[in-house]
């Protein structure tokens, strides 16, 4: 018995150290107890693994939030303007203020080059603009090009190895589709919200000249315009750009301008540093089913179905008056495509090539005519119409 005594008072005794250093090891640095799990052979440490290799619970986005955040970026802006003057009465009448007005926004690197889309409001004016990338990178950025009509401004800064955005196609958006806003919002840093389609060309709403929005009601304020609206996928389907709101701050009811009509822009701006359109100079009105009464256009006949706008106004000397159009006339198609309302008959016009002759077809006198009409370029948009 004596020997078994011994191996039991040996095995108590290691015992018992074992347990005063595992008290002394959880009572000092109980963090080298973490991230342990217990196994046959004894204490095997774990250590969970980073980035995709993640098993993400369902309905997580953060998939297409990483892929896509890198590639949106802050814009800071700053305008200068004359000092206050040093007279204290002018001061006093003038009001104290600074010499620099700053201002915030975001915007999307579309090319590896280092293209970048945004709004027009965020950089108009603007004597300085700096972009700051999500991996602390700041660069000073050109402009390309602005696009007042729609609200989109091309910049283009010089770094390497940017990260680019992959666009995707907007007209496979669906109602109800899950989307990710990605900005700056209230220059807080960059902030992902998740929503869904709201709605889908949303238009006539005064926002902007040429309007298809996608409605959102994914979380965008100030500072979210030129940011990325994106699809489950991290590709890019909008610029956001507006909200609707009676506080200043986010209601539900977002705006995004489709990534298809900003490539064209964008396209327009490389190659010509500007967005050229077609204009014939009238002023146009929805056709309601009163006005249409009045018009005395039959309600079985191809007017009907095309519905068309009426003309309540022709610039003088414009391409519509030496065309022969009139007050009065309803447009029933541009270049043989249907008007359904003024925001087609603006779109359509655009299209048109300046000094180029197109087809177009009115209703006069309960009669179709068919005129020759040459588009002008429209004009800039001054600002204090906008």
């Amino acid at each position: 018995m004596a020997p078994m005594k011994r191996y039991w008072l040996f095995f108590s005794q290691w015992v018992t150290v074992l347990l005063a250093a595992w008290f002394v090891v959880a009572t000092l640095k109980p963090e080298w107890l973490q991230g342990t799990q217990r196994s046959g052979q004894g204490f095997t440490l774990l250590q969970a693994p980073s980035g995709h290799g993640l098993n993400r619970p369902p309905g997580s986005l953060s998939v297409p939030a990483q892929i896509a955040s890198p590639a949106v970026v802050s814009i800071n802006t700053s305008k200068n303007r004359p000092a206050v003057h040093s007279d204290p009465w002018l001061r006093f009448f003038n009001g104290e203020s600074e010499d620099n007005l700053a201002g915030l926004g975001s915007g999307v690197i579309v090319s590896a080059q280092g293209h970048i889309l945004t709004n027009n409001h965020v950089v108009e004016d603007a004597d300085d603009i700096e972009v700051v990338l999500t991996d602390g990178r700041r660069a000073a950025a050109k402009v390309i090009g602005t696009d007042p009509d729609t609200d989109l401004a091309l910049l283009k800064i010089q770094l390497d190895k940017l990260p680019v955005i992959v666009l995707g196609q907007p007209q496979d958006l669906l109602i109800g589709d899950v989307v990710l806003a990605i900005g700056n919002p209230f220059g807080v840093g960059q902030t992902v919200t998740s929503g869904i389609v709201s709605a889908l060309g949303r238009s006539q709403l005064g926002i902007n000249t040429f309007e298809n929005f996608i409605q959102t009601d994914a979380a965008i304020n100030p500072g979210n315009s030129g940011g990325a609206l994106v699809d489950v996928n991290g590709h890019l389907m909008g610029i956001n750009t507006a909200i609707y709101s009676r506080s200043g701050g986010n209601m539900g009811i977002g705006f995004a301008i489709p990534v298809t009509t900003a490539q064209q822009v964008m396209q327009d701006l490389l190659l010509n540093g500007k967005v050229t359109r077609g204009w014939i100079g009238v002023e146009p009105q929805d056709l309601t089913p009163e006005l249409a009464e009045s018009f005395q256009l039959p309600k079985t006949s191809a007017q009907a179905q095309h519905k068309g706008v009426v003309i309540t106004g022709v610039l003088q000397n414009g391409p519509a008056a030496k065309a022969g159009i009139r007050p009065g006339d309803v447009i029933i198609k541009i270049a043989t495509k249907p008007v359904m309302s003024v925001s087609d008959l603006l779109a359509l016009v655009a299209n048109l090539k300046p000094g180029a002759p197109t087809e177009v077809l009115i209703w006069r006198r309960q009669a179709e005519l068919a005129v020759t009409l040459t588009p002008s370029e429209r004009p800039a948009v001054r600002k204090a119409q906008r």
